[in-house]
């Protein structure tokens, strides 16, 4: 869960590493099957609004040849990058829906070869919220996201974000009470610059407590047990 390695991947040389990997692939594949990248998570939110400064992998659905794999890892070696820096890890947590490929947007194609979109708006909200992790970017980034949107004078909606998570995961009585009442809290706020501060100081303060922990008592935090963990811990202090 704490990851010791550290890359800053940024909206400045995001497409930089896809535009290698796609060269790469493109090079190892022989120019006859394209591929296809959804980035999701902090990756989108790179590309799609200002507000994150940068994300340490790149997330995505990976839709391609085997030799994919060896193309990343061609890649990441060139850039000296971290292993995995681009995975599909996603795929086995709560938040990873086969429908992504239907609610997601083109973004750019690199090498006539590699077709990249991502996921944004109220989609995106949606993901972060299925995710929910108290002790990493998914709240932070949700009000982040309705930020921007109103800074932009395109407001999102609490009927647009709930529609966007039936759509992905089928029913919304399915996200927790607490998750629900964050979000219809934060539709209710006229302050979301505020509220994405302090959340932020919020997640930071969790993610430090979580790796205290860890440090102390390691191989016990798992997600079934993380909001506990981080809930003893600040009751505790």
């Amino acid at each position: 869960m704490l990851s010791e390695q550290i890359f800053e991947f940024t909206q400045d040389n995001i497409d930089t590493y896809l535009k290698a990997v796609s060269k790469e692939y493109r090079r190892i594949s022989g120019k006859t099957m394209p591929a296809e990248l959804i980035l999701i998570g902090g990756a989108s939110i790179l590309i799609n609004y200002g507000f994150r400064n940068m994300t340490t992998y790149i997330d995505a659905l990976i839709m391609a040849a085997s030799c994919m794999k060896d193309a990343i890892n061609t890649v990441g070696d060139r850039f000296n990058l971290p292993n995995g820096w681009l995975n599909s890890d996603f795929e086995n947590t709560a938040s990873y829906t086969p429908k992504l490929l239907q609610y997601s947007i083109y973004y750019k194609t690199f090498s006539n070869i590699v077709t990249v979109r991502t996921v944004s708006a109220e989609y995106l909200v949606a993901m972060k919220l299925r995710s929910g992790r108290q002790y990493k970017n998914d709240l932070s980034d949700i009000l982040g996201i309705l930020a921007e949107h109103e800074k932009q004078g395109n407001p999102l909606t609490l009927e647009q974000i709930k529609k966007a998570f039936v759509d992905l995961y089928d029913n919304w009585d399915m996200l927790s009470e607490h998750l629900q009442l964050f979000i219809e809290n934060a539709m209710r706020s006229d302050n979301f610059v505020g509220q994405y501060e302090k959340t932020v100081r919020g997640e930071n303060d969790a993610d430090k407590l979580l790796a205290d922990f860890d440090q102390r008592y390691p191989n016990i935090i798992n997600n079934s047990n993380v909001d506990e963990i981080i809930s003893m811990l600040r009751n505790k202090r």
